[in-house]
């Protein structure tokens, strides 16, 4: 990425910024890095040393050579780091979620309209190849119409404290299945859950949606699971196809027939599964060069603020029905 000019700074170099620090770093763009620890700020400086490295984030909104911004930082910091961004003219790329409520989310939406700034969501499976590919399967009518749409986001993880395993690990998949549906608003949003070690945070969820076209989706993520899964499967009338971002195919279509036989029983005829070819790119490097691009021709992101706000509105949801089911 020659000529690109060094206006971006990342907020946030812990497990999952360092990959964007990588990232960023590689295509010439970075300027600054703001990081609290300072053994870290060592160790980075080390490996990079042509990046700017502080403490405070008053050195990225007080200086006019950087444009944008990336945040990598806990949750409970997205909206008030966004917000302060935005207030400094910062076109802004915010991890998941865009922030822990709707209000603040919406807040947000409405900010980055009135100051004409870029505001994106890092919903990083939106840019994964596997999945653009299935939404072209799926707008090719190769799957047929969907029926049923049911993702798995499991793993013996990290158990978080400031936020329950639902808005942890469910937007990527609610983003997913709400761009599948091409953003219909689902008409029935349904949770259930299990707070088996802290009793106040959720650490198992199923979420349920229905559609007015009568599909329905289901969501089940989970920090206690005996072994890491992340898959979702599409289930068409004509075919049916499987993301496991975990394998090394990632994407395969299912050419399943079921038939009616001797009478009207349903018969299911099985057909060898089919490895879709895929390009050889990164779905977080593709986040990135989306984000420059925007920043770049002011063009709306995939992944913006208004998906964003999208999600977290089923989060809510979501959230309200696990309360009200748990009468926690």
């Amino acid at each position: 990425m020659e000529g690109m000019k060094k206006n971006i700074a990342l907020i946030g170099a812990g497990p999952w910024g360092k990959n964007h620090l990588r990232n960023l770093a590689e295509m010439g763009v970075l300027h600054t890095v703001v990081e609290k620890s300072k053994a870290r700020i060592q160790e980075l400086k080390n490996m990079f040393p042509n990046i700017h490295f502080h403490g405070d984030d008053s050195s990225v909104l007080e200086n006019p050579e950087i444009e944008a911004v990336v945040l990598a930082v806990p949750s409970a910091l997205h909206y008030s780091l966004s917000r302060k961004c935005l207030l400094a003219g910062k076109d802004v790329l915010v991890e998941k979620p865009l922030s822990l409520t709707v209000a603040e989310g919406q807040e947000l939406v409405e900010l980055a309209e009135h100051k004409e700034l870029i505001l994106m969501v890092g919903h990083i499976l939106q840019y994964h190849p596997a999945i653009i590919k299935l939404r072209s399967l799926i707008l090719d009518n190769e799957l047929g119409d969907i029926r049923y749409i049911f993702s798995n986001r499991l793993n013996i993880g990290k158990l978080r404290s400031e936020e329950n395993v639902l808005w942890s690990f469910a937007p990527h998949d609610i983003s997913l299945i709400l761009m599948l549906m091409g953003y219909e608003d689902p008409l029935r949003v349904s949770a259930f859950g299990g707070a088996y070690i802290n009793h106040n945070i959720f650490d198992t969820t199923l979420t349920i949606f229905e559609f007015k076209n009568g599909v329905m989706a289901h969501i089940f993520v989970s920090w206690l699971h005996p072994y890491k899964e992340q898959k979702l499967i599409v289930v068409g009338s004509k075919k049916m196809a499987l993301f496991d971002d975990l394998s090394e195919g990632k994407l395969f279509v299912y050419p399943h027939e079921i038939k009616l036989e001797n009478g009207n029983i349903p018969v299911a005829h099985r057909a060898d599964f089919i490895t879709i070819a895929l390009p050889p790119k990164q779905p977080l490097k593709e986040e990135l060069m989306h984000f420059i691009h925007c920043v770049e021709t002011r063009v709306t992101p995939r992944t913006d603020a208004k998906e964003g706000l999208m999600v977290l509105k089923i989060l809510e949801k979501a959230e309200e029905s696990l309360r009200d089911e748990s009468g926690k």
